[in-house]
């Protein structure tokens, strides 16, 4: 890593960054590429899982190690130095998306019952609350679930929902009143095994194929009201919280994968002959190269203040804004000089190239895309009228 750090790591979680450093080079990269189109194999979420790296937030007294929240960030940076992003998505969806639902909002009859089947890998989660006509504008969702006694019953759907194909159970955000728009929605964990669930299909996607992403359906799905999470009705508002914690582990695995591949590229041009001289002599693609790194630096840091903020117990939605649009711009930039430098091998299957322009190209879009992004950063600025 440039630089030096900007936060406080622990000892232990040096220690801990070493181990999982470690495991994704040896365990993870070189085995990745025959999971694109396949998935993550759960017999590896299921090593990760008895090795700790799961439970990193989750409280001692739940099975985990009870770290704070910089634990996320040398794990999202690890996992994002493997530069295979279906498998980085796979495992942070369910360590750092669906896992803090139940820490944050969840009561301690949930904690007791889930959370330490979720730091051993038992139990894998997913989050559902993308719907076909409902993306971004999560308040035009249409799910809904109707009381009926002490069940909920479920009808709708949710689209490209991560961890859809394994997961053991989903956090669902859903309708549970008449309330329009914002209200009346509430989190309720949904058990994959609950009868009227079911995946309709699994998504051939243009990258992150790594990652299993399906089409959920629900016909009088039932499941029990003690399952909701939080307090009925507040469903939203603890969406779109959780939602900057996402946008926060998506930054902070962003930067090393593109650090890695502007590191490989230049490997790269030092070893291709062009004109009798190697490439890497040319000065555009010096000052290109250091240009993009530099970019990437500044990210880096950004990243270190938002997490420094979130520890301080400040609100980071406008760092978490900023460094999502950035993170997503920047890493399609370096993915596509990348290819670029590579010339006719980049364009090429064979090719690491190929696979990372597409594994990036996503971050532009999960999550709040960039559009949606800058709404927000103009309404928190001020800039609307």
């Amino acid at each position: 890593m440039k630089g030096t750090k900007s936060i406080y790591i622990s000892e232990d979680l040096i220690a801990i960054r070493a181990q999982i450093r470690e495991y994704v080079e040896r365990e993870i990269v070189p085995r990745a590429a025959d999971w694109e189109n396949g998935g993550v194999p759960r017999e590896v979420l299921d090593d990760m899982g008895k090795l700790g790296f799961f439970g990193l937030r989750i409280p001692e007294e739940h099975g985990g190690l009870g770290m704070g929240s910089v634990a996320s960030v040398v794990f999202a940076e690890e996992l994002g130095r493997s530069t295979f992003g279906g498998f980085t998505i796979t495992v942070l969806v369910h360590t750092d998306l669906a896992t803090p639902y139940l820490t944050n909002f969840g009561s301690e009859e949930q904690k007791a019952r889930w959370l330490a089947s979720m730091a051993t890998g038992e139990t894998l989660t997913a989050i559902g609350v993308t719907e076909p006509d409902a993306g971004s504008d999560v308040a035009a969702i249409r799910t809904r679930a109707e009381r009926d006694g002490d069940e909920w019953v479920i009808n709708g759907s949710k689209m490209f929902i991560t961890n859809a194909v394994q997961a053991d159970w989903l956090c669902l955000l859903a309708r549970t009143s008449d309330e329009g728009g914002y209200a009346g929605m509430s989190q309720i964990v949904v058990p994959t095994s609950s009868p009227g669930f079911e995946v309709s299909r699994k998504l051939d996607k243009f990258g992150m194929r790594a990652s299993d992403t399906g089409l959920l359906s629900f016909s009088d799905c039932r499941v029990p009201v003690a399952n909701t999470i939080g307090e009925p009705g507040k469903g939203f508002q603890q969406q779109m919280s959780q939602f900057v914690i996402e946008r926060m582990w998506a930054n902070y695995s962003t930067v090393p994968g593109i650090d890695l591949a502007l590191a490989r590229t230049a490997d790269y041009l030092r070893q291709r002959i062009v004109f009798g001289k190697p490439l890497l002599r040319n000065h555009y693609v010096q000052y290109k190269l250091a240009e993009l790194a530099a970019e990437v630096d500044l990210l880096r840091y950004y990243n270190y203040t938002c997490a420094e903020a979130y520890m301080a117990g400040a609100d980071t939605t406008r760092f978490a804004t900023i460094a999502k649009i950035k993170a997503g711009r920047l890493s399609r930039e370096v993915a596509d000089w990348c290819l670029q430098f590579h010339g006719g091998m980049g364009y090429m299957e064979e090719t690491w190239t190929t696979r990372f322009l597409r594994d990036t190209r996503l971050t532009s879009i999960g999550a709040g895309s960039d559009e949606t992004m800058l709404q927000v950063l103009a309404r928190l600025d001020g800039f609307t009228a």
